[in-house]
């Protein structure tokens, strides 16, 4: 095999499946992006060279290194491990597709890779470690004209409509370079290249039409001001204390009240933003207690915060694998909590579900935490919130509250939609990972959310970016980055379930079934041969 040309196929490929998370409105690119990558598988086929997983592992490498570089800006190994592994599990399904090869033949092994692809990004939402940034259906997060259609199939059905058309591509080169088409009469020469045409192209046909006619649904308003208090979140813990930042936030609150001439509005700070609550008695914290303070000046208000939280217990035994002792028969809990105040209503307490490996999330808790407590109690341990649940706005309106990377999980967001929610927050801290694709990348991913779900979101983030985003996916309004702002506006209330939000993500089980099938298929054909 011609190293130079490996090489430059290698890079190719790397670069254009970067480009659609590193530059705005340049989803498209992702439709051809595999077309290097399965030229090198072809050219692999012939020269059959050794150690040709190197090959595809290193082009995978490079794609996870150029998108996702920044997870290091927070964690160097977590960074590391996240690329290294990824590109892993990704070669992981092109081994199978290569060894696919060897039994089937024409389109079947290429069928399955689409689908073997697509079910292991659905695998991957729901495993204990999750890391699905990367998911093909991400690459339109910010050309979200082209995908109106995910209200019906979520970010999967984005992630078959690029591997449909680059295999399509694919086939239309391979059958060209081999002189097949040559030998073709002429309405068959004109299917190939009319079905790759129309599989692009219709999509997009659709969706800017939807795009066009959609009108936002409203069944009523809400009043939002969303806070944007931009603490270094490396400085936030340690050189700036809690008071300092309460009245940071009191002050942007003020000022959006004003704008808003409405005592009736939800105030929304953000992920972590204060640590001294205790779940067993949540108002009698020091920044509760001035929260519920300053609502007393504006009756009505209710203010949703997020916070580092403990809850305790009193027994002989653990209350759960990840409790710590204090000793004497003192257990505590942590959790990533979103606390909705107000002076007429008890607080309502919601705990983040999909948790973060490393910084919140301890896997496997019954294996590793009789490791962590032997070296000292290293490890995180958040404990997630077993079942979804929505809050309540005005104690009627009900709202779903994405705690930062709960966003990321389109699936997952439908349930608060099935518990009744109206609309969406989202609170999140991207300070962490510093000006880089990173904070962007995530802030797209809700503009995905809104579409999927047809609900506004109001999203408050630490350092940015806090924005309002309607039903289509557009961002009414926006914060900048690395400042302190606020956004004073107001969301819709929508009632109505989308296709995604009622039946969940169809395109994922069916691809999982379909590669089931294929695997098993393929399993047998190994065994009788070897019979």
């Amino acid at each position: 095999m011609n190293k130079k040309l490996a090489i430059i196929l290698v890079l190719l490929f790397a670069a254009l499946m970067s480009i659609p998370w590193l530059i705005s409105h340049m989803g498209w690119v992702a439709l051809f992006a595999f077309v290097p990558l399965l030229c090198l598988d072809r050219l692999a086929d012939f020269a059959r060279p050794r150690h040709f997983f190197l090959w595809y592992y290193s082009a995978f490498l490079l794609w996870n290194a150029a998108t996702t570089f920044w997870v290091c800006n927070a964690t160097v190994g977590g960074g590391i491990a996240a690329m290294v592994i990824n590109a892993g599990l990704m070669s992981g399904v092109w081994a199978i597709f290569r060894l696919s090869k060897k039994k089937f033949t024409g389109i079947v092994p290429y069928v399955f890779l689409a689908v073997l692809w697509i079910a292991w990004e659905r695998t991957f939402f729901n495993t204990q470690i999750s890391w699905p940034w990367l998911t093909l259906g991400n690459a339109f997060a910010r050309s979200t004209s082209l995908v109106q259609w995910y209200e019906v199939t979520g970010v999967l059905g984005g992630s078959l409509w690029i591997w449909g058309v680059n295999l399509g591509i694919f086939a239309l080169m391979v059958n060209l370079s081999n002189g097949n088409f040559a030998g073709w009469n002429v309405r068959r020469r004109l299917a190939l290249p009319l079905a790759v045409a129309i599989f692009a192209i219709a999509p997009v046909v659709a969706s800017e039409v939807r795009y066009a006619t959609y009108a936002e649904d409203s069944c009523g308003t809400v009043n939002v001001v969303v806070g944007q208090t931009n603490f270094d979140p490396y400085e936030k813990y340690t050189s700036v204390t809690q008071s300092r930042q309460n009245e940071a936030l009191l002050e942007q609150f003020a000022l959006g009240m004003k704008r808003t001439g409405s005592a009736s509005t939800l105030l929304l700070a953000p992920e972590a933003f204060t640590s001294d609550v205790c779940i067993n008695d949540v108002t009698s914290g020091p920044s509760v207690q001035t929260f519920l303070s300053f609502m007393e000046n504006y009756p009505g208000s209710e203010m949703l915060i997020g916070a580092s939280t403990y809850e305790m217990f009193y027994r002989n035994s653990a209350p759960s694998a990840l409790a710590r002792s204090f000793g004497q028969g003192r257990w505590y809990e942590t959790h990533n909590s979103a606390i909705m105040l107000s002076n007429i209503r008890q607080p309502q307490v919601y705990h983040k579900s999909k948790l973060v490996v490393g910084t919140e999330l301890m896997p496997f808790p019954e294996i590793l935490s009789p490791i962590d407590e032997a070296l000292g109690g290293v490890m995180a341990r958040c404990v997630p919130q077993k079942e979804i649940s929505v809050m309540y706005v005005q104690d009627s309106i009900p709202m779903g509250c994405a705690i930062c990377y709960e966003s990321v999980y389109g699936d997952f967001c439908t349930g608060y939609v099935r518990k009744g929610a109206e609309f969406l927050s989202v609170i999140t801290n991207d300070g962490w990972w510093g000006d880089t694709p990173g904070y962007r990348q995530h802030f797209s991913y809700s503009r995905l959310r809104a579409i999927e779900l047809r609900r506004d979101i109001a999203r408050s983030a630490n350092t940015g970016i806090s924005a309002i985003i309607n039903q289509r996916g557009d961002v009414v309004e926006q914060t900048g980055w690395w400042v302190p702002d606020y956004i004073s506006s107001t969301v819709n209330r929508s009632q109505k379930i989308t296709p995604f939000a009622k039946w969940g993500d169809v395109t994922g089980r069916a691809c999982c079934f379909a590669a089931l099938l294929l695997l098993a298929l393929l399993l047998c054909r190994f065994l009788i041969r070897k019979g």
